[in-house]
């Protein structure tokens, strides 16, 4: 009897043990060439009792991932339906300025954006996040955010999994804070929860085979140290901007807040088994994000602090048909450019330094200054080849991320970089006292009107201040500021008026090309933003209400303003 009861007993908490783990989300996916994505407030069950106020792109929280092929032209409709402004920026795209989605590119509410760009990136696993300035933690932290994959011919032609949520699985990684009415903590550095997709307590099923795991560190501040239960191998295939020359075997792997990895995980022969990825975080040094402590009822208190803990629990089950079941040896060869072919060196510090005022404290900074929104740090020429060197004297480590460009690690405090390390990045992580050099080529997209960003990627950092920004320019060729009468564009016209679904320019012969229409109301509300739209095609406005609007038109050659009243009845 007591055997029975014991076995029972053990049944019963094993049982209860499962039920506390939750079905990982897999994101819905969207391809071709045009996105149309709404940010919006919502709310979402994460525990019983009160609902969590959130936010989503296209649900309530997250967002889809999008499927990008290389060499498309992909075109985004961004519509803002939240209570406040936002931008959007696309985490990893090579792509002009001006559809970066930096804080210069302010989506306000109700608001329609269109960005679009060529995809010239490499296949690999990008993402898409806010980046408001001063804000960027809160609407992160609000569960705004999504997943972009780029397929190319090369990756295509390799023998990997890419059956998405079935053995090609994305991975989202974060945590957030709740307070006890289950409500999200939106300015918490640290969360307490542990969360993959938007998933408390996940767990998913994985087939008996090679599984491709895309893992992205979207945290606002922890890094992961990443390795499994059993503490086996796992092979890392890319970094944030594509594949490695090779597969880089490891047990552990130090994914900090930005970056982007895929590793390829063999379950082979284990079906019915089931192993943990998890966080070793027990071991990292309180000058890593995640391995400090501070006293409870402080901002920066969290229980996951310098502790190991699950991340999600994989179930193997049965094989799928023509399953993927070796690691390839070889994956691409991979061209970055040479040392000799560099035309500067850009020294970039990164340092501590106090705030007063209000929330006064430590904090810190690059290039001995804060973040000011109409200083550009560097004008960098055109097809120039560069080494930034990325030099540290703060007391934390601090993960890096440049947009525009993917980089080439070249050293790190002198030594060659980690073969895992030695592809192509746009985060890296540069701890106390270490100089880390990598080079790059900007190679497209002048404009000297919209700059793009380089900054430290945790959240409250960036928010603070820890931000720079440099434009590229075409000393010959493109766009020159400055400005010119406005008779010259008297004869600039917009046809039909009124317009019913789509409105077209007529420059008047002026060849001025535009770079900017924004379209407002008659209380000066914003209804569309267009950053260089195709107008060969027509600006689409099936969407307006019948009324007055006007088209404020800034100038490729002259970045001058001006008004044209479009007037149409629907």
């Amino acid at each position: 009897m007591r055997k029975f009861l014991l076995a029972f007993l053990l049944l019963f908490f094993a049982i209860k043990s499962e039920a506390r783990y939750n079905t990982l989300l897999i994101p819905d996916t969207l391809s071709g060439t045009t996105f149309n994505l709404v940010a919006k407030d919502t709310i979402k069950q994460f525990f019983p009792g009160n609902q969590t106020v959130t936010a989503g792109i296209n649900g309530n929280w997250w967002g889809p991932t999008m499927i990008f092929n290389k060499g498309d032209v992909v075109h985004i409709n961004l519509t803002n339906k939240l209570q406040d402004s936002t931008t959007m920026h696309w985490h990893g795209m090579h792509l002009p300025a001006v559809m970066d989605g930096g804080p210069h590119q302010i989506i306000p509410p109700s608001t329609v954006w269109q960005p679009y760009w060529q995809v010239t990136n490499n296949a690999g696993f990008y993402w898409f996040h806010p980046h408001l300035h001063e804000m960027t933690e809160e609407q992160v932290n609000s569960g705004l955010g999504g997943l972009i994959i780029v397929r190319d011919a090369v990756e295509s032609a390799l023998p990997l999994p890419r059956k998405y949520g079935i053995d090609d699985i994305p991975l989202a990684l974060t945590d957030r804070k709740f307070d006890a009415s289950n409500q999200l903590v939106l300015d918490a550095p640290y969360g307490d929860s542990m969360m993959v997709n938007g998933t408390l307590r996940a767990q998913y099923n994985v087939p008996a085979q090679v599984v491709r795991l895309r893992i992205l560190n979207g945290a606002t501040e922890r890094s992961y140290n990443l390795g499994f239960s059993d503490n086996r191998t796992f092979y890392v295939i890319t970094t944030d901007g594509g594949l490695l020359n090779a597969p880089v075997p490891v047990t552990r792997y130090l994914l900090s807040s930005g970056e982007r990895i895929e590793v390829l995980v063999s379950f082979n022969g284990q079906t019915g088994q089931s192993v943990n990825l998890m966080a070793y975080n027990s071991t990292l040094p309180a000058v890593i994000p995640g391995g400090d402590i501070f006293p409870q009822g402080t901002p920066f208190y969290n229980y996951l602090a310098r502790k190991d803990f699950n991340i999600l629990k994989l179930n193997v089950t049965a094989q799928t048909s023509n399953p993927i079941t070796s690691i390839p040896s070889t994956l691409t060869t991979n061209v970055f450019p040479s040392e000799g072919s560099v035309n500067a060196t850009r020294v970039v510090t990164l340092s501590d330094t106090t705030i007063g005022g209000p929330g006064a404290g430590p904090t810190f900074i690059l290039n001995h200054k804060f973040f000011q929104f109409n200083y550009n740090d560097y004008n960098v020429p055109l097809n120039n080849t560069e080494i930034w060197q990325l030099t540290s004297t703060s007391t934390f480590s601090h993960p890096f991320h440049i947009h525009d460009v993917e980089f080439h690690i070249l050293t790190r405090n002198g030594a060659a970089p980690p073969s895992y390390e030695a592809g192509w990045k746009d985060v890296v992580l540069v701890k106390p006292g270490e100089t880390v050099r990598f080079i790059t080529k900007f190679d497209d997209y002048a404009d000297s009107l919209h700059p793009f960003m380089f900054h430290c990627h945790i959240a409250l950092h960036e928010d603070l201040g820890m931000m720079g920004q440099f434009v590229v320019k075409n000393p010959s060729v493109g766009i020159v500021e400055g400005s010119t009468p406005v008779q010259q564009h008297a004869m600039y016209s917009i046809y039909p008026n009124p317009a019913y679904n789509k409105l077209f320019f007529n420059d008047g012969g002026t060849n001025n090309g535009i770079y900017y229409v924004r379209i407002t109301n008659t209380l000066g509300k914003t209804m569309y933003m267009l950053p260089k739209p195709e107008l060969q095609n027509g600006i689409d406005i099936s969407g307006l209400p019948v009324g007055v609007y006007f088209a404020q038109v800034i100038f490729d050659k002259t970045f001058e303003k001006a008004d044209c009243l479009l007037k149409f009845t629907k």
